[in-house]
């Protein structure tokens, strides 16, 4: 009979690169007591990397060596796992949609779970907990739209919105005019003023 740290490195391989696999996927390999100590000393060993707490990573092997695998499959992954929003930040949205030049350096994703930080290697993602209506409409292109405008601010947001309606489709601006009930009230009152005139 395999060894129980064998046995979760076999369930590893059979998930998708990027999946995270948490003590509470493995019960039916062993108690939980023993399900923990087997994750940590395969994190200790270099054979799952610990991506958070009770959160372990398969490393992806190529070869050129192994690696943590992408921040966007192992946050999708967390997403779908989790059962939470998570989304880029608004200064990453802003950057997308070409309303910035600046380049966010840091991996931050705003999320509806808790906040919390994640290791992928040596590279450290921050999961902050952010209000529902910066959540809204997801990760579609309205709904970076919504953070981008968040991050810009009051002072920005009108003018951002000028160039935001005509880049965007007009099905895509037109969801966001939809969500405006759901925003701030400063936003709300720009999101009108950009589609009403």
């Amino acid at each position: 009979m395999l060894r129980l740290s064998e046995q979760i490195l076999a369930y590893a391989e059979r998930q998708s690169e990027g999946a995270p696999i948490s003590a509470k996927s493995l019960l039916h390999l062993g108690n939980r007591a023993a399900v923990d100590q087997a994750l940590s000393r395969l994190a200790e060993r270099g054979q799952l990397i610990r991506a958070g707490r009770g959160v372990y990573l398969r490393p992806v092997t190529s070869r050129f060596g192994t690696r943590a695998p992408s921040v966007e499959q192992a946050v999708e992954a967390l997403a779908a796992q989790r059962g939470e929003v998570i989304v880029s930040n608004g200064a990453a949205a802003a950057n997308a949609l070409g309303l910035t030049t600046q380049v966010p350096v840091r991996s931050v994703y705003l999320t509806s779970g808790r906040s919390r930080k994640m290791s992928l290697g040596k590279q450290v993602v921050e999961l902050r907990h952010a209000p529902r209506w910066q959540l809204t409409l997801g990760s579609r292109p309205a709904g970076e739209a919504v953070r981008a405008l968040a991050w810009l601010g009051p002072d920005k947001a009108e003018e951002a919105l000028m160039t935001l309606k005509r880049k965007m489709p007009p099905g895509v601006f037109g969801e966001l005019v939809a969500a405006a009930p759901q925003l701030p009230t400063w936003l709300a009152q720009s999101v009108g003023k950009a589609a009403y005139g």
